[in-house]
């Protein structure tokens, strides 16, 4: 059964007015001032994922100006290329400070210009893999836009509003908020200062709300709280020449045209742009003892072809209660068959309260040995158990993936914020193993 939202629009366009729709994966039917009419306006149908048998298919049709193919293919030149390929896996655990914002007006960056791959593994020809970005930025995009070729980006700003034109509509992207742009979709960033953040892209597949399972209907991120922009259009020519940039099997290509292409005054379809504020997620903990599986903080999931196995999974850990009892309460010391990026938006995360700070990273590689530092381990062992909150303030997050990830030389060399120290925050642990205890 198709539910079908239809939805009025502003007559003034505002960043203090910005007009979404809630849902995930529903069909949609917007326009800027309805009826539009035909008059002048082609349509454009883009798909994100096609199907014969089944009625299983992304897809939007978008009515805009003419012109919209005039970009395909002229002038383009390439720029830049993800390296992740090049360098060997390392079996190790990583954590890099804070990634340094450059200070304008020395030194501008937009979104695009201040983008660097920091991870990945797979790649894009084959449809198959990931890769994590971190973008840095203090000015907007002026008369250029980005579309990405190669799969979906997850956007994740730790530091700076975002606003967002798409072809669809404009979205405010805040901290702790995360908006998903899928492949194919045009789309620029206007900032407002110093901005950071961290995307998480995947290849051949699209992000979709986990499996409930046992939990029934309602949990973890509920359809309702994910919010899709209404249709925003501009009828804008630019003389001095709209650059469009596509990111195509890894490298930049731009090409030149004359008009804006956010020239959509009506669309339908269920294949969209979407945000979500992670402050909506239902928390699902043990209230017993010991700890259930990470996987019950996941928000949004890119499955692989194997059930139960995924390309990637997006997981926070937000404020919530601790109750267990008999239980060391921190994230448990383990090995695991999947590899994990972790971010920090705002506030200390538990486990590693001093070294791993807002807009910083860490990368455990799988099967490698990770978990608290001795600070904590010694707190949570003497800590007295009664209920307590749990990472008030604070807002960590996971790229969790099944892939072997290889780290970019960016990441290792040019950023310069790898903290070689990393290994040492393990080092004061020591066996308080008694065999007499009773």
């Amino acid at each position: 059964m198709m539910l079908l939202a239809v939805m009025n629009t502003l007559d003034v366009p505002s960043i203090f007015c910005l007009r979404v729709s809630a849902g995930f994966g529903r069909s949609y039917q917007c326009s800027w001032q309805p009826p539009v009419l035909r008059a002048g306006i082609c349509l454009l149908w883009v798909w994100g994922k096609r199907g014969g048998a089944c009625r299983n298919v992304l897809k939007s049709w978008r009515d805009e100006w003419p012109g919209a193919a005039q970009s395909a293919g002229a002038g383009k030149f390439g720029c830049g290329k993800p390296d992740h390929l090049k360098f060997p896996a390392l079996d190790n655990v990583l954590r890099w400070k804070p990634f340094e914002i450059p200070k304008a007006p020395q030194n501008k960056l937009d979104f695009v210009s201040g983008l660097h791959t920091l991870c990945g593994a797979g790649e894009p020809r084959g449809r198959h893999g990931i890769a994590v970005h971190i973008f840095v930025c203090n000015t907007s995009m002026l008369d250029r836009c980005l579309y990405n070729s190669d799969g979906d980006f997850l956007i994740v700003p730790q530091q700076g509003k975002l606003l967002i034109t798409t072809e669809f509509g404009k979205m405010l992207v805040e901290p702790n908020e995360i908006c998903v742009i899928q492949q194919g979709m045009r789309f620029t960033v206007e900032v407002f200062g110093e901005t950071r953040g961290y995307i998480l892209e995947v290849y051949g597949a699209h992000f979709e709300l986990p499996d409930l399972g046992p939990i029934g209907a309602n949990g973890l991120a509920n359809p309702r709280d994910f919010l899709v922009p209404v249709a925003w259009y501009e009828d804008r020519r630019v003389p001095g020449g709209y650059t469009v940039i596509s990111k195509y099997q890894g490298k930049l290509f731009a090409a030149q045209q004359d008009f804006s292409p956010f020239n959509v005054v009506a669309w339908h379809g269920n294949y969209t742009p979407y945000k979500y504020n992670l402050e909506n997620f239902m928390v699902i903990n043990s209230v017993a003892f010991d700890h259930a599986d990470p996987s019950i903080f996941t928000v949004l999931t890119a499955k692989s072809t194997r059930p139960g196995v995924a390309i990637a999974d997006f997981v926070i850990f937000p404020p919530r209660w601790g109750v267990a009892n008999n239980t060391f309460r921190p994230p448990y010391y383990h090995r695991n068959c999947m590899s994990e990026f972790m971010g920090l938006i705002k506030g200390h995360y538990e486990a590693k309260e001093e070294g791993f700070q807002p807009g910083g990273a860490s990368l455990h590689s799988m099967m490698t040995p990770h978990g608290p530092d001795a600070d904590c381990f010694e707190k949570a062992s003497k800590a007295k158990l009664e209920p307590e909150r749990v990472a008030e303030g604070t807002m960590a997050f996971m790229f969790e993936s099944s892939l072997s990830m290889a780290v970019t030389k960016w990441g290792l060399k040019t950023s310069n914020r790898l903290d070689k120290n990393y290994y040492k925050c393990w080092e004061p642990l020591k066996s308080h193993f008694n065999p007499n205890r009773k």
